[in-house]
């Protein structure tokens, strides 16, 4: 088990009083007069570290390689033991639980103390452990080793006091299951078999008591002897030869005849009275051929024979089909019910089955009612009372994993109407066909507890279907089911460029965002796609409004002052367009999927209502979206990848921003990117053999960007003028921008890695349009190369500050480790109410963003507050100057007021879009909103914004910038995952590390708490 950091108990700060950081950014203006200082905010501490302890409660999903199964006909539960040593026992929906082997050994076999709470397990590692289940947490009572043979098969009759064990050497053991040691009494098996046979029988395959007589045991042998053993007489009752391999034996409950089942797939019946020959040998698959030889087939593995007071027996067996029709068949499960068969086809390998009848005794008509099947990756049970064999709706979360997941997502605290909504509606999605009857494995008791609240997982899945998950209690429960690939038209061959970008599952699910009190929902897919879902009670046909996005900043050349200046970032649409654009006939700038044109019926749920794509570029596909988010009160969704960012107004259904990362910064980019060319720049580069943390270039100059010229303006009034090509299904023409990117190089796991592009062609025709570099080419070139891009830090007079911000795991001491084609990617964004500038007296509507080289950068949005102005008069935002640094990838933002509580997200309280109209009620949006002001008196305004990223923790007084703490959280790994949650009324920042460490922090204004480190 890996080590658990349980709370570290504060932020060290990095400089006293909370200096703000010199590589801020903000527009003119001084703060308010309201605005708190460090010295203002107090913060009441409650956490401490005896509040978080790491504790096991449940696994969900199905069992991982599972290999064995068991069931108690009294108590009705289940048991079913895996390769790793795991044990899953099952009993009605809510009942699960889950005990592990601490030797790690494969389950080989399980048997039930009927309905006396016990088990006992077979392990390969020759142990048998008994099991107490009459406990909260099962545990092992005893074990028992075999050192001198192995264990092949275990027998317990009901109610008896002694376990048989069969092994390997062909002997059977008797354990005393009381006091769980060997009884001394050993049935050898040169005594088993007659003195003048000299060959050994082979392993005990089958091991059971007679149902006439428990005195008499069964013994089965893996060459074909059966031997009837008498216990008390320590001899031999008969003894059965077959040419053919056994596999398993099954008694008639009267006792006088059992059947076996053989290696050729045969099925045998043996009559006590003469054992001489099989009464009856059956074939349930095979044929005889023209030429009399008989059909082969498979091994039969396993069969039930099961008596029936109303009917004929059942023979249920699995294999047995010949080898010529199950070249292209799947696994079967056979029911010989009279002369009628019926052959279940499985979607994997059957692993073990077990028939389930009324009765715990063998010496009864058994009445099976049912067949539970336990597969290498699935687990069914078969309805036997009736006559077409349906199966029953499994209730536990088997089926998790039925398309591999591919995201996942937590809600807690969700709306208390929420549930109980998804449930109804994914009730209406359920398969028809399954058994009426209830769930027969019904054992077991559970309780909720007293801190019961909402839970909600969410699950994506290679697929393209998003799984709604209850987790409020011990096991999940799926709620709803969406299947985002209806969205899409599908691909015909030679169609589109699905194909050629993921040749499997192009509908896999990335992440997505849900707000439960909104009922907003977005998924991001592999296919660089974003869908906005909708929730209605009512069903609809809706037209699917479709936006595409040019998203891809290539330079061919890195652009100089004296061309940033002579060049509009805009080109003309008269002008002669490049090849890859809409205007050239190529198949560049689509998309990779289809979105349906034709109004598309709903059911009630989430309803598609968008679909964004990134359109391929110069041969290009689209870069994969690495961060998303979305608000139901602005009616923003913004999405950003490697390339840069785009914000969509889902309400005017509207490209309101598109940029590149580089032009996020505006004119306070903390890195000064400039451009050599030998021919220009004759100067030695021999300096630039080396680039520390510890050294920063004092004589580089900023290297303007695009928008360089006009860094003064504080808004860009992108829905005018939008950095990107855009249409919607209707294909209108808009313009169309050559936009340029300046390579990047990051490794952070958060980010994904840039494909490398395929050459422009030569020839284009001139027009007003940017300088380009090959996209082929590494974006950092040595000293000897033909074109040399330089990164420094801004020069400042705080030395620790500086080095601190030097730091990222993209930026190496090296020039040949930065010679990479990777680029600066935006790694998070969050919507709230904050501070854009320093200046700025109230809140308002913001971005932030957060990139994977550690910049945080902030967008004010302008947003009309009219609902009538708010459809039709345009949203502006831009960069605004204000830019902040941390160590590594930015991970995650939050929010807190001066007191430490957590401030929400704005959000517009659902209203089910084709509802019948109310003329009692308005239609007008209602909105909730949590602004810094409005949760707090006592200090002002103001609040405190949580920073995280995978190196670094930082917590910022807003507006002043002011960084109150600095944590550095890990120097020799990185965070995977990163949230500020509410733990007892308090916050705390929860960390996942790469290294196997969870970690909590917690906001301690003030104070320097040393951290604490549980042992492994």
């Amino acid at each position: 088990m890996k080590k658990f950091r349980k709370v570290l108990d504060g932020l060290s700060s990095s400089s006293p009083g909370g200096v703000a950081s010199p590589s801020c950014g903000s527009a003119a203006g001084t703060p308010t007069a309201h605005a708190p200082t460090p010295q203002d905010i107090h913060v009441q501490e409650t956490l401490v570290s005896e509040n978080f302890q790491i504790c096991k409660t449940v696994r969900h999903g199905f069992p991982y390689q599972p290999t064995c199964l068991a069931f108690d006909p009294v108590q009705k539960i289940l048991a079913i033991g895996s390769r790793t040593g795991g044990i899953r026992i099952l009993g009605r929906p809510g009942v699960d639980c889950y005990s592990q082997h601490e030797s790690g050994a494969a389950v080989l076999q399980l048997q039930f103390l009927i309905n006396e709470g016990a088990l006992v397990t077979a392990c390969a590692d020759d142990t048998l452990h008994l099991w107490n289940l009459r406990q909260r947490r099962p545990a092992i009572l005893h074990s028992l080793k075999f050192n001198r043979e192995r264990i092949t098969f275990c027998h317990l009759p009901f109610q008896s006091k002694w376990l048989y064990v069969g092994t390997e050497r062909g002997n059977t053991h008797i354990v005393n299951i009381e006091s769980f040691v060997l009884s001394g009494y050993v049935i050898m098996w040169n005594k088993a078999i007659e003195l003048a046979t000299k060959a050994h029988p082979g392993p005990v395959v089958h091991l059971s008591d007679s149902p006439k007589d428990e005195g008499k045991l069964l013994i089965g042998f893996e060459s074909g002897t059966v031997v009837q053993w008498d216990l008390r007489a320590k001899k031999v009752d008969f003894r059965i030869y077959y040419d053919e391999a056994i596999h398993s034996v099954s008694w008639h409950h009267e006792g006088k005849q059992f059947m076996c089942s053989h290696s050729d797939g045969s099925l045998t019946m043996w009559n006590l009275r003469n054992t001489a020959r099989p009464i009856q040998i059956t074939y349930p698959h095979g044929k005889i051929l023209k030429d009399g030889r008989k059909e082969s087939c498979k091994p039969i593995l396993k069969v039930e024979y099961k008596t029936s007071r109303n009917s004929e027996p059942y023979v249920i067996f699995s294999g047995g089909l010949s080898y010529d029709k199950s070249g292209g068949r799947r696994p079967t499960l056979t029911i010989m019910h009279g002369k009628a068969i019926t052959v279940l086809e499985m979607d994997h390998p059957i692993v073990e089955f077990l028939v389930l009848c009324d009765t715990p005794y063998s010496n009864e008509v058994q009445d099976p009612y049912a067949v539970v099947v336990l597969l290498e990756k699935d687990f069914i049970v078969v309805d036997l009372t009736q006559s077409n064999f349906p199966i029953f709706e499994n209730p536990y979360p088997m089926d998790i994993h039925e398309s591999p997941v591919t995201c996942t997502a937590y809600f807690a605290e969700c709306p208390p109407d929420i549930i109980p909504i998804l449930y109804s509606i994914g009730a209406k999605q359920k398969k028809t066909g399954y058994s009426h009857k209830e769930w027969p494995v019904s054992g077991g008791t559970w309780t909720l507890g007293s801190q019961t609240y909402p839970e909600i997982i969410v699950t994506g899945h290679a697929d393209g279907t998003v799984k709604f998950w209850d987790a409020s209690a011990i096991t999940l429960q799926m709620l709803y089911k969406l299947k985002t690939s209806k969205v899409f038209e599908k691909p015909k061959a030679g169609d589109g460029r699905a194909g050629e970008l993921v040749e499997e599952d192009p509908y896999a699910v990335q992440m997505v965002s849900w707000c439960p009190h909104s009922r907003l929902f977005c998924v991001v897919g592999i296919s660089s796609h974003v869908i906005l879902y909708r929730f209605s009670k009512h069903d609809a046909n809706t037209q699917i409004v479709s936006l595409e996005v040019r998203l891809q900043f290539d330079s061919e050349d890195v652009i100089s002052p004296s061309e940033a200046e002579n060049n509009p970032c805009f080109s003309d649409p008269s002008s002669p367009q490049p090849p890859g654009s809409p205007g050239s006939g190529t198949q560049d700038s689509l998309p990779c999927l289809k979105v349906k044109s034709r109004p598309v019926r709903m059911p009630p749920g989430y309803q598609a209502e968008m679909v964004v794509q990134l359109q391929w570029v110069d041969g290009e596909p689209p870069q994969q979206i690495t961060s998303l988010d979305i608000n139901s009160a602005y009616g923003l969704l913004a999405f950003g990848n490697c390339n840069g960012l785009t914000v969509v107004d889902f309400l005017q259904k509207t490209i309101l921003m598109c940029m590149g990362t580089l032009d996020l910064y505006g004119a306070a980019d903390p890195y000064q990117r400039l451009t050599r060319s030998p021919r220009k720049n004759r100067q030695s580069t021999s300096g630039l053999t080396e680039l520390s943390d510890n050294q920063v270039s004092m004589d580089m100059e900023r290297s303007k960007s695009p928008t360089s010229g006009n860094a003064t303006h504080t808004h860009t009034h992108t829905h005018t003028h939008t950095h990107t090509h855009t249409h919607t299904h209707t294909h209108t023409h808009t313009l169309t921008l050559q936009d340029y990117h300046v390579n990047g190089h990051c490794t952070s796991p958060t980010s994904q890695p840039c494909s490398v592009g395929k050459p422009r062609i030569t020839g284009v025709p001139e027009g007003p349009r940017l300088t380009r570099r090959g996209p082929g080419r590494p974006p950092f070139r040595k000293a000897q190369s033909a074109a040399c891009m330089e990164i420094s830090l801004p020069v400042s007079s705080h030395t620790e500050e500086s080095r601190e911000n030097s730091f990222s795991r993209s930026r190496s001491s090296s020039v040949s480790s930065i010679d990479r084609d990777t680029k600066e990617s935006v790694t998070t964004l969050q919507f709230g109410e904050s501070y854009g500038r320093k200046g700025d007296a109230l809140p308002t509507a913001c971005l932030w963003v957060g990139t994977s080289l550690g910049v945080v950068l902030l967008l004010p949005i302008s947003i009309p507050t009219e609902e009538e102005e708010r459809m039709e008069e345009p949203i502006t935002m831009g960069p605004s100057g204000t830019v902040l640094m941390l160590k590594g990838s930015v991970l995650r933002f939050a929010f807190l007021d001066c007191g430490g509580a957590l401030i929400q997200s704005p959000y517009e309280v659902w209203r089910d879009p084709n509802g019948p109209e109310d003329p009692d009620r308005t239609r007008r949006r209602k909105l909730i909103n949590f602004s810094p002001s409005s949760s707090q008196e006592a200090c002002g305004d103001g609040h405190l914004a949580v920073v995280c990223s995978e190196k670094q923790a930082k917590v910022i007084l807003m507006p002043t910038q002011a960084v109150l703490f600095t944590h550095n959280i890990t120097e020799s790994s990185f965070l995977l995952r990163a949230d500020v949650v509410s733990v007892c009324n308090s916050v705390c920042l929860a960390c996942f590390c790469a290294n196997g460490h969870i970690m909590t922090l917690r906001y301690t204004v003030g104070l320097s708490h040393p951290n604490h480190d549980s042992g492994h």
